[in-house]
C-alpha cells in the first residue's frame, strides 16, 4: 500500500515540524508549505496527497482562499488549524467544504486522533456497499449521491453526514450521536455546527430533503416513508 501524504500548511517553523513529527511517527508522508500560494502549487503538483492540514492566517494567501481554490477542483479532506476561537470563523470554514476545524493550542495526539479519523472514513477499502431509500442512492465506494437518477454534488462532510442518516433511517439521532458518529471525536460546540450542515444537505437534496426530519429538543430522523 502506498504512503499516505499528508500536505502541512503554516507559516511557523516550529508549527509544522512539531505536525510533521507526529504524522511521520504514524507512518504518513508529509509534504510542507509556508503560505497558501505555495500550498496551492504543491497541491496540484503532486495530484495524490490525501489530506490538507491548513492554518487560517498566512501570507501571500490565507486558509480561506487557498479552500477556495482547491473546492473547485477537489473534495480532499481539509482541516483547518486556527488560533482563533471565533465560532464564526468556524461556520465559515464548514460553509467552504471543510471537514475538520482544530483551535490552538492543541494535543498533537489528539490532531494524530482526528488526521486518522478523516481518513478512515475518506478512504474506508470496505466502502463497497451501496445504499438506496427513497429515491436516494448512496454509492459509497464511488462516494457518489444519485436522487431520482440524478447526480447530487455533496461536500465530503454532507456526504458522510447523508450516510450516516440513510443507514439509520427510522431513528431518531440525537445531535450528540451524530457529531459523535460523523466527526468521530467529542465536539465541545453548539448545535449550530450540526444545523448548518443539515440545512445545507437539505437544500441540495431538493424536495426529499424533507426525509430529514427534524425532532425538536433532540435532533434528526431520517424517514424514507415520508410518514409524519
Amino acid at each position: 500500500m502506498d504512503t499516505v501524504k499528508i500536505l502541512v500548511v503554516d507559516d511557523e517553523d516550529r508549527m509544522r515540524k512539531l505536525v510533521r513529527d507526529f504524522l511521520t511517527r504514524e507512518g504518513y508522508m508529509v509534504l510542507e508549505a509556508s503560505n497558501g500560494e505555495e500550498a496551492v502549487d504543491l497541491f496540484f503538483s503532486q495530484k495524490d496527497i490525501a489530506l490538507l492540514l491548513l492554518d487560517v492566517m498566512m501570507p501571500k494567501m490565507d486558509g480561506w482562499q487557498v479552500v477556495r481554490e482547491i473546492r473547485q477542483y477537489s473534495k480532499v479532506p481539509i482541516i483547518m488549524l486556527t488560533a482563533r476561537g471565533d465560532e464564526r470563523d468556524e461556520l465559515m470554514g464548514f460553509d467552504l467544504g471543510v471537514d475538520e476545524y482544530i483551535s490552538k493550542p492543541f494535543s498533537p495526539k489528539i490532531l494524530v486522533a482526528r488526521v486518522n479519523a478523516v481518513l478512515r472514513r475518506s478512504g474506508a477499502a470496505s466502502q463497497d456497499e451501496v445504499l438506496e431509500a427513497g429515491g436516494i442512492v448512496v454509492d459509497k465506494a464511488a462516494h457518489q449521491v444519485t436522487i431520482d437518477g440524478k447526480p447530487v454534488e455533496l461536500s465530503f462532510k454532507e456526504f458522510e453526514l447523508l450516510t450516516y442518516f440513510v443507514e439509520n433511517q427510522g431513528i431518531a439521532l440525537s445531535r450528540e450521536k451524530i457529531l459523535n458518529a460523523v466527526w468521530n471525536y467529542d465536539y465541545y460546540g453548539d448545535a449550530r455546527t450540526i444545523d448548518t450542515h443539515v440545512k445545507k444537505l437539505r437544500s441540495k437534496m431538493g424536495s426529499k430533503g424533507e426525509l430529514i426530519r427534524t425532532i425538536w429538543g433532540m435532533g434528526y430522523k431520517f424517514d424514507p416513508t415520508g410518514a409524519k
